[in-house]
């Protein structure tokens, strides 16, 4: 499968996933007989890896290249945390005793709940910047909507403008992988 294939198919995936995590916790912990909105962002994060193929090759994309792979093991380890909290269906005493201990171990909770999975974002807008000169409003997409997701979700706490952030950062994602590259002429 090609690499642009894949990026879609990641894509996909997780506005999909941030559908369904539109929709509240509750709605999350009590999906039968899968917690589908996690896999589908646990799958759709790893296909994400993809993007650091497809876009070229120099010193910003290694940078950027290195942020979403971080961000990709970030989106791993919460995802796992996600299913252990899913698992305990309709107890939510366990579910609270879990969550205060992440919060109690900062080991944990920065890299995997608060910064981790923001890497992510900020990666794969990194590799946009890189078409800031060139197809501004594709790469400004991608760049306003990295940080809108966050502040949607962690701020307002709206699953509306957070599902609209994540259309619009994958939409300028998708409009940048099948960018037209203007053609240098060439004259003698």
């Amino acid at each position: 499968m090609k690499p642009k294939s894949i990026c879609l198919i990641g894509l996909l995936f997780f506005v999909v996933s941030y559908m369904l995590f539109s929709q509240g916790s509750k709605v999350a912990y009590f999906q039968e007989p899968i917690d589908f909105a996690h896999w589908l962002n646990l799958i759709g994060a790893t296909l994400l890896l993809s993007f650091n193929k497809v876009f070229p090759k120099n010193n910003l994309n290694s940078v950027a290249s290195f942020l979403t792979a971080l961000g990709v093991i970030a989106h791993i380890g919460l995802c796992t945390i996600d299913f252990i909290m899913w698992s305990f269906g309709n107890d939510d005493t366990a579910r609270m005793e879990l969550s205060e201990h992440i919060s109690n171990t900062p080991s944990i909770l920065y890299p995997f709940i608060i910064i981790g999975p923001s890497l992510l974002f900020i990666g794969l807008a990194t590799h946009a910047s890189n078409f800031i000169k060139t197809h501004t409003l594709k790469a400004l997409m991608v760049i306003i909507g990295a940080p809108a997701v966050g502040f949607s979700f962690f701020i307002l706490k709206d699953g509306v403008y957070m599902v609209l952030s994540c259309l619009l950062f994958s939409l300028g994602l998708i409009l940048l992988l099948f960018r037209k590259e203007k053609q240098e002429l060439v004259t003698d």
